[in-house]
């Protein structure tokens, strides 16, 4: 990927998919697909409900927040009074859930928050949160299954654990063999120029950090534990 599809200011490396409704990187869309048949077999819709997200979009999800006009949670999900943050601890608890524009795994098409459409009550609202995700949680069943099986197709949980950076996402996976190259690709002077160009709230306080957010936030993710060359999915 270039720096405009590495920053999500292109979308040269996306596929636009209609049942279900995502878009994906072109490497991506075979792997996926692989993996949601493997999981219809089992009783399981397993849906994307965000892939591609590009540049704008970021800055437009970061900028509700810093103003307010969107939740903010803790680390395990609690709400946060936005009027009680300083500056530093808004662009902390921003990260804990959302990258920064340009620094989102979204922008490459690889990442996607999946659900179990058949595990939903009727109107049920997706959240997003980690208590969905947990065994007794609405999508726990989905949980369990993509721990036996999502390797065997390339893809992991960059947010796994919990490393000082963001918070742990059960829901996000990201396919290895294109993920990983990218992530080496994002480098600080890409994402300090995709900034500084930007229509975004807090950038100079951003970019005074971008440093540390660059390594606790991009960097600071697990590494997929059994994945293959690029565009072979691992067996497992």
């Amino acid at each position: 990927m270039n720096d405009l599809e590495l920053t999500g200011r292109a979308r040269s490396h996306i596929i636009e998919i209609d049942a279900p409704r995502c878009a994906l990187h072109y490497e991506v869309v075979t792997s996926f697909f692989a993996m949601r048949t493997a999981a219809a077999v089992d009783g399981i819709d397993l849906q994307a409900v965000s892939g591609f997200r590009d540049f704008d979009r970021q800055v437009t999800i970061w900028n509700r927040k810093w103003l307010g006009e969107r939740p903010l949670y803790d680390r395990s999900g609690t709400p946060l009074d936005r009027a009680a943050l300083a500056e530093s601890d808004l662009v902390d608890a921003i990260l804990c859930w959302s990258a920064i524009p340009g620094g989102s795994r979204h922008h490459w098409g690889t990442d996607i928050d999946v659900i179990d459409a058949t595990a939903m009550p009727a109107g049920y609202q997706v959240q997003l949160l980690p208590a969905e995700y947990a065994p007794d949680g609405v999508f726990g069943r989905l949980t369990g299954w993509l721990d036996q099986h999502m390797a065997r197709f390339g893809f992991f949980r960059p947010y796994r654990m919990d490393h000082g950076g963001a918070g742990v996402e059960p829901w996000h996976l990201s396919y290895a063999p294109v993920a990983v190259e990218a992530t080496a690709a994002l480098t600080i002077p890409v994402l300090r120029a995709a900034i500084a160009a930007s229509a975004m709230e807090g950038r100079a306080a951003v970019l005074e950090r971008l440093p540390e957010i660059y390594t606790r936030f991009i960097l600071g993710v697990d590494s997929p534990c059994a994945t293959g060359s690029r565009g072979q999915p691992a067996l497992a």
